[in-house]
């Protein structure tokens, strides 16, 4: 879960205190801590923190409410949360240094780092896991069971796929990876048109995807595994025909222009909050306004190798970023 022990280097443990310094000394460590905190500015005197188009904006100040209180009650500067149009705006803004945190896909993440424009400082833990799946579904009315029959379904059809972001990992990435290495033809994708691919693409969120699927407007879909969980009647509109699992959880990223100090202090507030950060606005654990992660832990670009792999295969790097 999100509760655990911080590790800044102002913070010292009651044992440290017993040995090493007497009760004056111990409130002078407070007190510089505080001051140390009050002195951080990040970038435009407030805490900005972006939030990737996977959140719904209706939901985004109820379930996000508690991290933002969290943050200026940790700094005592104002906290405001930004709901990015996609992902790429999350890095530019990242790398703008008008956004000083940022919750992204695995994939924009990765290759913000290699364009020099965001940090990974933490990996979110949801559903029991570090890690998750992608999905390929097929529509109801479809009649196709794997990548193979689905290559022929193409090779035979005017088809249409929808996607989710195109700098989404489980919601682009992967499918177009899945669907290279089964022979389909997918062209310049995820950068390009698609005008040379052997399907015309259809780009919009995850849940954005699976609608435009249930719709009739696409004959199949490529989404987080996470999507089927939170639709009513899922089985009834779509058949999940690949999945690509053990995919890296989506990090939690920061802006290249922080101030290492101010980095630290930053993920050191998530490493050591109380876990009902992730409760949402009521408060209360297990209603409809949590978060979908409960937990984070500290990571490096390593972690997200697969990912910045797959991005590799698929002929993407950083001038997506120009």
């Amino acid at each position: 879960m999100g509760g655990g022990s911080s590790d800044g280097e102002t913070t010292t443990t009651s044992s440290d205190t017993t040995s090493e310094t007497d009760g004056s000394e111990t409130t002078t460590e407070a007190t510089e801590t505080t001051t140390t905190k009050e002195k951080m500015d990040f970038q435009n005197g407030e805490i900005n923190f972006n939030v990737s188009p996977s959140v719904a904006q209706e939901r985004l100040q109820a379930q996000y409410q508690p991290i933002k209180e969290h943050l200026e009650n940790e700094f005592s500067v104002p906290a405001k949360l930004k709901l990015a149009n996609n992902y790429s705006a999350v890095i530019q803004a990242l790398g703008a240094g008008t956004s000083d945190m940022a919750e992204t896909g695995p994939f924009a993440a990765a290759l913000g780092v290699e364009a020099g424009k965001a940090e990974i400082a933490l990996q979110r833990k949801g559903y029991g896991s570090w890690e998750y799946k992608s999905i390929i579904v097929a529509a109801d009315e479809v009649d196709v069971s794997n990548l193979d029959e689905m290559k022929t379904y193409i090779e035979n059809n005017d088809t249409t796929i929808a996607f989710a972001d195109r700098l989404s990992a489980s919601g682009c990435l992967f499918p177009l990876y899945d669907l290279k290495k089964a022979g389909i033809k997918i062209g310049n994708l995820p950068e390009g048109g698609g005008s040379d691919a052997a399907f015309t693409p259809n780009f919009s969120s995850h849940t954005g995807a699976y609608e435009t699927l249930k719709n009739g407007q696409a004959d199949f879909a490529g989404f987080g595994g996470f999507v089927p969980g939170l639709q009513d009647n899922f089985d009834k509109n779509a058949t999940i025909i690949n999945e690509h699992k053990g995919l890296p959880r989506a990090p939690i990223v920061v802006s290249p222009k922080l101030t290492d100090e101010e980095r630290k202090a930053l993920v050191d507030s998530f490493t050591g909050a109380p876990d009902k950060i992730y409760y949402g606005k009521d408060g209360k654990q297990d209603t409809d306004d949590d978060l979908w992660f409960n937990g984070v832990r500290k990571v490096g670009v390593e972690k997200y190798q697969p990912v910045i792999d797959a991005a590799k295969e698929l002929g993407v790097g950083t001038d997506y970023f120009k």
